[in-house]
């Protein structure tokens, strides 16, 4: 078969990387691609957003299943256009694409279904914002309603930076945002695998938000994350599960826009239980890579599984029982305007540490790999504890050269301190 995987980042990379262990490939394509999926895939340069290119291609090159990575081909509807030229897909239609694509959306199904999460309110104005502020106590959080690359979302301390947060979002002409409440507890992120009717559970990992130690400073795309998240232990797994996500996917089902692809819940492990925090629809993007380190199945062949609708009685995905880690290399600047161009050496040497080192922002120079995006390489490894991975990856860290980048040196630390205290 031949496969089609679109997207450029590390996330994409770790999907392609895995993609081509499947022995029902025959060759693999990436647009746009970048140099570590050379590695593993034929790049072409299609423009995403271009869907009449992206099916000629697939036209072209006899592609039998394409692979969408990033959320805004899924949200705009790149999976029907392809599905109605008879071409397989993994990911969702764009009437279930809004589960991410429009929080308002989201939010209003939860209140629906009795999904448990945070209270909110849906704001269409500025003026609007700034009133229903105060019905929320502080801390307050403040989301854009559509993509935000990660970055739209302000955990407000103040009511200065709540109002700040509301007239930056409706800065932009057609602006909307959803205040919530601050949940209390530990973050963990769920990954669901959905024909629109079965499910099975694909793994969990924790996300680290903040650009500094100590989840200090500006929210990102993600500076690291570890795989398993174990503060989500199987009880509340399965109880995220029966109240969050299969009620989301029975409601879409209901609604005739069935759910088909991965599910990304973003849980707050509250005293009261799991409570969503947002999904995505899609893989995320630095969880992507620890859960391809981890699994132990042929990807091509479950992920063309759950586009047929073929998930009833499989068994769950195997995943290893080591934790993997990945941790971001970052442009200076980052979240900011990222400093380009910053030539990359010793990735061959990281590697030979045990480590797989996914790019997400690089590009070739000539010969010289260079930076070409905020997050530019995630840095990944496996141990058989925390504190294990965690130091096989930074030891990879620390055998790149990498002088106008930076990272986070603390990826892992609750789970660390876990295991210290155990």
């Amino acid at each position: 078969m031949n496969v089609l995987l679109l997207g450029s980042g590390g996330r994409e990379h770790a999907l392609a990387w895995k993609l081509a262990q499947s022995p029902l490939l025959t060759k693999l394509y990436a647009a746009p691609g970048n140099p570590g999926i050379a590695e593993h895939a034929e790049l072409a340069e299609i423009a995403l957003s271009d869907h009449r290119a992206v099916i000629d291609f697939c036209l072209r090159h006899s592609i039998g299943f394409v692979v969408i990575g990033p959320e805004a081909p899924l949200v705009a509807g790149l999976g029907d256009n392809l599905r109605t030229m008879g071409i397989g897909v993994f990911g969702p239609s764009k009437a279930a694409a809004q589960l991410e694509g429009s929080k308002g959306f989201t939010k209003d199904l939860c209140a629906r279904e009795n999904i448990p999460t945070a209270g909110y309110v849906k704001v269409e104005s500025r003026d609007g914002g700034l009133a229903a502020l105060g019905d929320f106590t502080l801390p307050v959080v403040v989301k854009a309603d559509g993509l935000a690359a990660g970055k739209g979302v302000t955990v407000a301390m103040t009511r200065e930076e709540a109002e700040e947060a509301i007239r930056g979002i409706f800065a932009v002409p057609g602006g909307s945002a959803v205040i919530e409440e601050f949940l209390e507890g530990e973050e963990a992120s769920l990954f669901v695998l959905t024909d629109g009717t079965n499910l099975l559970p694909f793994g969990s990992a924790q996300d680290h938000k903040r650009v500094g130690d100590g989840d200090t400073g500006s929210n990102t795309g993600g500076m690291g994350a570890y795989s398993p998240a174990r503060v989500l232990t199987p009880e509340l797994e399965r109880q995220a599960i029966e109240t969050i996500v299969r009620p989301t996917v029975e409601a879409l089902a209901r609604m005739g826009s069935p759910y088909s692809g991965v599910l990304y819940a973003g849980l707050m492990l509250t005293a009261a239980g799991p409570k969503l925090i947002e999904y995505n629809a899609r893989f995320g993007d630095p969880e992507c890579q620890v859960l391809m380190l981890r699994f132990e199945g042929d990807l091509l062949e479950l992920m063309v599984a759950t586009a047929k609708g073929a998930l009833a009685g499989r068994a769950d995905p195997a995943f290893s029982a080591d934790t993997a880690l990945t941790v971001v290399m970052a442009a200076n600047g980052y979240p900011g305007t990222p400093e380009s161009g910053g030539a990359i050496h010793g990735i061959a040497a990281a590697e030979a540490t045990g480590a797989k080192i996914f790019h997400a922002g690089t590009r070739l120079d000539g010969d010289t790999l260079v930076a070409s995006g905020g997050r530019v390489l995630t840095v990944t490894a496996k141990g058989d504890s925390v504190r294990a991975a965690q130091a096989a990856a930074y030891s990879a860290v620390d055998a790149i050269d990498f002088a106008t980048g930076f990272c986070r040196r603390d990826i892992g630390w609750r789970e660390v301190a876990r295991e210290d205290a155990a």
